[in-house]
């Protein structure tokens, strides 16, 4: 089947050469065709270019795009979107003056999150997550990867990553997987947290890499979680099972984290709120995707990751949700390309290419998605009648997407 959209006012993202990220004063391009056609055959794009040389294509659907842009999906790197409940009460806590530190240390938490789903069925975790999923897909979500780390136990890990792996096999978004076992310490585990670090390594991970439920490896490396140290052995057990480290680091201090993650090839380090230039010159030369999440810190009124001095350093820079719980209980893409702009100062092109293409390549996906790019897959979405694209971050506030396409098809 052939589909071919005419009339566009803005084709966004558009690159002959695939590139698998962009990087420095390179992320302030953004390249576009105006009055612009696309073709889609099946579930791939095929051909692209001004009105005055789109071809005939007998049989073709034709989609009229008059007023309209045409973007690829945002690519989300970072969520947590299997989850149980909600921790509705600790956002109403944190208002009343508590610290995040301070809930966590209640009961509170991470640890909270894990008790709900440890309690919860199989089923009933699907049927919530799939409506998470379903929701960031008709917001322009076209590739998330979902963490686990709310089961904190091996069957609860183990549940998570089941449901992840019945969201791949029921939905046609690409979805990567990640074992997040070290993302807090069990209560019981207080006073002997080696013995927790022994768990993640010789029973949760050898059960995962067996039934290949995952594709990455993480860690919640910070003050007051998992040290270095730790962080260090899970990661080097997972690269050893087949698994790529994707690493929580700098959220609310620099304790070398992100050095050790880049010493271990890390695909990405992710939070960033805290950065030192010793962190920003170990991510020099290096093939590590640092990711900001920007409703993170809206969230808890915490720093945001610096983008400015990260992108002014030569480096790439990716943005993604954490739809958590507990931190960011949203997976809108389009409220953190806005918030990048008004709270991080990045222009409209660089958090752009933060949520597509960089976004796509912190996942292991650039080949396939995060552009609009002949041979990929067709993953994108039309706005409303805009007047650009920078549009889309200045009316942060409103639902700017007409219509969702995954793999060629309307959502």
């Amino acid at each position: 089947m052939t589909t071919i959209f005419k009339n566009i006012k803005e084709l966004i993202q558009v690159r002959d050469k695939s590139v698998s990220k962009v990087s420095g004063k390179e992320m302030n391009e953004l390249p576009t065709i105006k009055d612009a056609f696309l073709v889609v055959e099946n579930d791939i794009i095929t051909d692209y270019g001004s009105m005055d040389g789109m071809p005939a294509i007998n049989e073709a659907t034709i989609i009229d795009c008059e007023g309209k842009m045409i973007l690829p999906s945002w690519c989300d790197s970072h969520t947590h979107i299997v989850y149980a409940g909600n921790r509705e009460q600790e956002f109403v806590d944190r208002i009343n003056g508590l610290t995040y530190e301070e809930i966590a240390n209640r009961g509170g938490g991470i640890l909270n999150s894990a008790k709900k789903l440890q309690e919860c069925s199989e089923e009933d975790l699907y049927n919530q997550s799939a409506k998470r999923l379903e929701e960031v897909i008709q917001q322009g979500t076209g590739a998330v990867e979902i963490k686990s780390g709310y089961g904190l136990t091996v069957e609860a890990e183990l549940k998570i990553l089941r449901v992840i792996k019945k969201l791949q096999q029921k939905y046609a978004i690409p979805i990567k997987a990640t074992f997040l076992g070290a993302h807090a310490f069990p209560k019981e585990y207080t006073d002997n947290k080696e013995a927790y670090v022994d768990l993640v390594i010789e029973e949760m991970l050898p059960k995962v890499a067996a039934d290949k439920l995952a594709d990455f490896i993480d860690v919640f490396c910070e003050t007051g979680y998992f040290s270095v140290k730790q962080t260090e052995r899970i990661m080097k057990a997972g690269i050893a099972h087949g698994l790529i480290p994707k690493i929580h680091v700098n959220q609310f201090t620099s304790i070398g984290g992100l050095q050790a993650s880049v010493q271990n090839n890390a695909l990405s380090v992710d939070h960033l709120e805290v950065m030192t230039m010793n962190d920003i010159e170990a991510l020099k030369n290096s093939e590590t995707m640092p990711v900001a999440l920007p409703s993170c810190s809206y969230f808890l009124s915490i720093p945001y990751t610096p983008a400015r001095k990260i992108m002014d350093a030569g480096l790439p820079l990716a943005l993604a949700t954490d739809y958590n719980p507990g931190s960011t209980p949203s997976g809108n893409m389009n409220f953190v390309v806005a918030t990048a702009c008004i709270k991080m100062k990045m222009t409209p092109e660089e958090a752009i290419n933060a949520a597509t293409i960089n976004g796509a390549y912190a996942m292991n996906l650039e080949d396939e998605v995060g552009s609009i790019t002949k041979g990929k897959k067709a993953n994108f979405f039309i706005t409303k009648e805009i007047p650009s694209y920078g549009f889309l971050p200045y009316s942060f506030g409103s639902n700017l997407i007409d219509v969702v396409y995954l793999n060629g098809e309307k959502v």
